[in-house]
C-alpha cells in the first residue's frame, strides 16, 4: 500500500491510517510518497512507522500562483508522472491513499495506468482544487463529514470515515496530562495553538492578554509553532520581569504530547484546519476558532460547521487583538455555555454515516478492502 502525502497538515491523517492498517493486518507493507519540496518529511520519519520506502516525485501548485509558476508546475508534474510511473511499477502497490496536495496528481495518474485502486481522503469539508482534479482518477473519496458529499458529482462514490487520529492521541487522559504538564487540577486550562508553523496573530494576541488570563486563574498551554518560537522569547522574557507566569507553559511544537494538551484543556484557541473537525470532537473540547484569512475559504467553512453545531465560537483574524482575551474570559466565566459547547463537540465525534468514531480504522478498512479486491482480481 502506498500513501501519497500532501501538505504538512495532511500528513497526520495518512500516518493515522497507516497505523490503523497495520493494526488490522500486520502483514501490510507501507510506502510513502511526497514532493521534493514537502516540509512534512520529518514528521513522517519521526512517526516511527515501518515504511518500507520513503519516495519523492516532482510536482507543483496549479492554483493561487503566477502564470510563470503554473507553467513550471505543469512541467514538474509531467516529470513527476514519469517518476511515479516508474515508482508504481517498481513497488507493485495494491492500494493508494491520497491526502491532498499536487503531489497526488502524478502518483494518481501512474496508479490509474497500472490499475491500482486509489482512495482520496478529504480532511476539510470543502475540497481544494487538487482534490477536485484527483477525484475522477480515484475509485472513491473518503471524507470527514457527510456535508462534503455536496461538493462532488452525484455519481461519485463518497464514504464518510471521520477524521483519522492516531492511537496515542486518542488514549490521552486528563489525569495523565495534568501530571505531564504539571498543572493544577483545580484551575481551568486554556490551550492555544496554530499549527506546526504557528499563527502569528494568535500568538501576539495571546501574549498581550496573558497577564489578565493568568490573573483570572487560568493555566495556559501555548504552542507557538516553530516559526515564532525564537522571536517570541523576548516578549515572554519581558512579561516574566513584570508578572508571575507560573501558570504559563510554552512550547514550539507538540507531537505525541498534543493529545495530552487537548485532554488537559477546558477551552482552546486554534485555527480552522481540518484537524479541528476530528480532534476537537474526540476530546469534547470547546473552541474559539480563528480561520486563517489567506487559505481560500476552507478554514472558514470548517469553523462555521463547528459553530453552527454549537461546538465553537468563530473569531475573525483581524479582530484578534481587540477581542481574543475578552472572548476567552467570557466563555471561561460562563460554565453553562462551556458545558453546552463541550457536549455539542462530543456529539460530533461519530459523524453521520461513519461506521465508528475511529476515523483511522474506518479509513484503513476501506484501503484494505481496495487492496484485497486488487489481489483477488
Amino acid at each position: 500500500m502506498i500513501a501519497a502525502g500532501g501538505t504538512g497538515g495532511h500528513v497526520f491523517p495518512a500516518l493515522a491510517a497507516a497505523e490503523a492498517a497495520l493494526d488490522l493486518n500486520p502483514a501490510v507493507q507501507l510506502s510513502y510518497v511526497d514532493s521534493v519540496e514537502d516540509f512534512a518529511r520529518p514528521l513522517v520519519e519521526r512517526a516511527a512507522l515501518p515504511f518500507a520506502h520513503l519516495d519523492q516525485v516532482r510536482a507543483g501548485p496549479l492554483n493561487g500562483v503566477s502564470l510563470l509558476k503554473r507553467v513550471r508546475s505543469i512541467f514538474e508534474i509531467a516529470i513527476g508522472t514519469v517518476q511515479a510511473w516508474i515508482l508504481v511499477r517498481r513497488r507493485h502497490p495494491d492500494a493508494l491513499l491520497l491526502t491532498g496536495g499536487w503531489v497526488g496528481l502524478p502518483v494518481a495518474l501512474a496508479a490509474r495506468l497500472h490499475g491500482v485502486p486509489s482512495l482520496i481522503y478529504l480532511p476539510d469539508i470543502e475540497p481544494g482544487l487538487a482534490i477536485r482534479r484527483l477525484q475522477p482518477l480515484a475509485h472513491a473519496v473518503a471524507c470527514t463529514v457527510a456535508d462534503s458529499r455536496a461538493y462532488f458529482p452525484k455519481n461519485a462514490r463518497v464514504i464518510v470515515t471521520g477524521y483519522p487520529i492516531r492511537k496515542a492521541m486518542r488514549a490521552a487522559t486528563r489525569e495523565q496530562a495534568q501530571i505531564h504538564f504539571q498543572l493544577d487540577a483545580q484551575r481551568p486550562t486554556l490551550l492555544v495553538f496554530g499549527g506546526s508553523r504557528g499563527a502569528r496573530t494568535i500568538n501576539h494576541a495571546l501574549l498581550d492578554g496573558l497577564p489578565r488570563l493568568l490573573a483570572a486563574g487560568l493555566q495556559v498551554i501555548h504552542v507557538t509553532g516553530s516559526t515564532d518560537w525564537e522571536p517570541l522569547q523576548k516578549q515572554i522574557d519581558g512579561l516574566r520581569t513584570q508578572y508571575d507566569l507560573g501558570g504559563y507553559r510554552a512550547f514550539p511544537f507538540l507531537h505525541e504530547e498534543m493529545g495530552l494538551a487537548m485532554a488537559a484543556s477546558d477551552l482552546t484557541v486554534c485555527r480552522g484546519g481540518a484537524s479541528a473537525l476530528g480532534e476537537l470532537p474526540a476530546f469534547g473540547l470547546p473552541a474559539i476558532v480563528v480561520p486563517y484569512p489567506y487559505a481560500w475559504r476552507y478554514q472558514k467553512v470548517n469553523a462555521d460547521w463547528l459553530a453552527e453545531r454549537g461546538a465553537a465560537l468563530v473569531l475573525r483574524d483581524e479582530d484578534m487583538a481587540d477581542q481574543l482575551t475578552d472572548a476567552i474570559l467570557n466563555l471561561i466565566n460562563d460554565p453553562t455555555r462551556l458545558h453546552s459547547m463541550r457536549e455539542a463537540a462530543r456529539s460530533l465525534a461519530t459523524p453521520e454515516g461513519a461506521a465508528s468514531p475511529d476515523g483511522a480504522r474506518n479509513l484503513a478498512q476501506q484501503l484494505l478492502e481496495f487492496a484485497e479486491s486488487r489481489t483477488q482480481s
